[in-house]
This record gives C-alpha cells, sequence and structure tokens, in this order.
C-alpha cells in the first residue's frame, strides 16, 4: 500500500520538474547551447558506467552510483571505496572518488564524494606579451558531496546528494551549492529495474556581469538481464536524458559477466554532440567473503576530439 503511494507521488514529482525545464521549441534550444556555467558536472566518471555507454542510471549499485543515481547506493554492504581518473581532450584530467558506508545509528546509507576537473598551470599571455609574461596561472572546478538514500520498501529507494561547488580561473573564484535526487525502483522480474534522477539543481554562478545557470539533466533509465546462468549474465540498459542547454539525447549499454569476476561492456551515446560508440572492461579479485577490488577500463568516441579514456578502481570491505 505504502508503494503506490510513494512511487506515484515521486514520479509526478520529477515529471513536473522536468516539464518546467523543458524548451518551448528548437530554436530555444539552440540559443541556450553554450549559455550554461559548469559544464565540467556532465561529465560521467566511472569507467563501467561510460564503458555501457552512461546508460547508468537504473543500474547504479555501487559507490560510483553516487554521480549517476543516489538512490542506488543503498546497494552497498558495508562500506566502498571507489576512485577514477579521466584524460578529457585537450589535456584536460578529471578525478573523482566517494565512499560509501551504512551508518549504525540512523536508516540508510550514507556517502561523502569529490570531484575535480584540473590541467597543468598556464602561461599568462597578453596582447603585448604574446610569448608570456613569465607567470602562470591555474584554472580548475571541484565538488564535495554529501549523499544519503535509503530504501522505503523492499523494492523502491530514494537517495539526494548535496554539493558544494568551487570554480576557479586565475585569481576569480566562484562558489556555489547544488543538488542531485534520484529515485530506483526494483521490478523484480529478470533483474528490471526503473530508475530516474534530476541532477545539478542549483543556483546560478557568476565570473562577471552576466549570470549563468547550472546545467540541470533530467534522466530516466531502464535496465534488465536478458541473460543470467549459473556462470554468466548480461545486463542491458536504455536512457533517456533531457539536458536544459541542448536537445534529448538517449543512451544504450550492454554487460557481460562471467563469475561475476570478469566484464566486457559496449554501448552508444546517441544524439551526442561528440559522444559515440562507447566500449570497456573490467575484471574482480575477491580478497574475502565480502571483500573485493574491481579494476575497470572504459573508451569513448569523440570523434574529431579522439578518443577518451577512463580507469576506476573500486575496494569493498
Amino acid at each position: 500500500m505504502m508503494l503506490r503511494k510513494i512511487v506515484p507521488a515521486a514520479v509526478l514529482t520529477i515529471g513536473i520538474l522536468a516539464g518546467a525545464l523543458a524548451p518551448a521549441n528548437a530554436a530555444e534550444i539552440f540559443e541556450k547551447v553554450g549559455t550554461f556555467g559548469a559544464q565540467f558536472l556532465k561529465i560521467g566518471p566511472s569507467a563501467r558506467a561510460t564503458g555501457m555507454g552512461s546508460a547508468f542510471t537504473a543500474i547504479g549499485d555501487g559507490a560510483e552510483a553516487v554521480y549517476w543515481n543516489p538512490a542506488g547506493i543503498v546497494g552497498v554492504r558495508g562500506s566502498q571505496l571507489a576512485i577514477s581518473q579521466t584524460q578529457w581532450p585537450a589535456d584536460i584530467k578529471l578525478s573523482h572518488v566517494a565512499y560509501v558506508f551504512n551508518p549504525r545509528s540512523i536508516p540508510g546509507t550514507l556517502a561523502f564524494s569529490a570531484r575535480a576537473l584540473w590541467m597543468d598551470p598556464m602561461i599568462e599571455r597578453t596582447a603585448r606579451e604574446q610569448e608570456g609574461t613569465g607567470r602562470q596561472f591555474d584554472s580548475g572546478m571541484s565538488t564535495l558531496g554529501l549523499t544519503y538514500s535509503r530504501f522505503f520498501t523492499d523494492k523502491f529507494s530514494a537517495g539526494i546528494t548535496f554539493s558544494y561547488l568551487h570554480l576557479g580561473l586565475a585569481d576569480f573564484s566562484v562558489n556555489s551549492m547544488f543538488a542531485d535526487v534520484g529515485i530506483l525502483y526494483r521490478i523484480g522480474i529478470r533483474g528490471m529495474k526503473i530508475g530516474m534522477s534530476i541532477t545539478s539543481l542549483g543556483s546560478e554562478v557568476q565570473f562577471d556581469e552576466r549570470p549563468a545557470r547550472l546545467p540541470t539533466m533530467f534522466k530516466v533509465g531502464f535496465a534488465f538481464e536478458p541473460i543470467r546462468t549459473g556462470r554468466q549474465k548480461v545486463i542491458a540498459s536504455s536512457e533517456f536524458q533531457h539536458p536544459v542547454d541542448n536537445a534529448e539525447r538517449a543512451n544504450f549499454g550492454v554487460e557481460y559477466q562471467l563469475d561475476n569476476r570478469f566484464f566486457l561492456r559496449g554501448g552508444y551515446n546517441l544524439n551526442y554532440d561528440t559522444d559515440g560508440m562507447a566500449a570497456g572492461a573490467g575484471f574482480r579479485v575477491n580478497t574475502g567473503a565480502r571483500s573485493w577490488v574491481n579494476l575497470d577500463y572504459s573508451w569513448v568516441d569523440m570523434t574529431d576530439l579522439e578518443g577518451v579514456h577512463r580507469v576506476s578502481v573500486s575496494f569493498a570491505y
């Protein structure tokens, strides 16, 4: 009875918010491209997720779910630590870390997370000194987040992440706050799950006289297991995304598991400006009855920007 009340209410709430974000027409979409700030918030950090074409909103069941859907971290039993490194075009790097644990004093699951987009120091140049002034400057962006998620029934969970945002460019800096919210419903047939989330809900950021909104995005995904035998399992997933500053897009992914130790992944990012095919692999080493180490790698084709490589390592204990 409780589930019948919770799920429609949550779906209605997210649907209303998504409708409020929808552009009036295609012309408005074009006008909004490049007018929103903190675009690095869209860059997915996990090698497992991006290897599946970033179709991960309905899958996330570990520490990496902190970014993709905070409702998914309830799948963690004990503690998990996930670390990811992304090599972005133009020699830009994205680092991400998430620690998930089950507190004894309150029901549910908590997580701390941090990410940083950074690059090497750059030479300061002016119109008169085009070869450089002899000084260097830094540019980077970072977030610190706190996530809380819990089961409301044995099939339905919800979660929220509150994050502190810092943007820096030379001597200028901007600070702000934002939130990610998500829900996850487990149907229970062939591993079917439905996930929904809204990311980067927050205030504007402003470096000069013109403020910029954060790149809020609505996502809904579906996942199931078309094949599941004693040693093998295949997870297939799809996802629809509605960003406030661009056209709608879709993601598709598949993961093959052998003995829950070896993994092969593939996916496709549809209607993106650059992202296309994706692939990845990983393996797990069990270190105890409930402890293990995962190492994952992914590659995403970004056409003229070449391929993007991600490496992730996670620990459960």
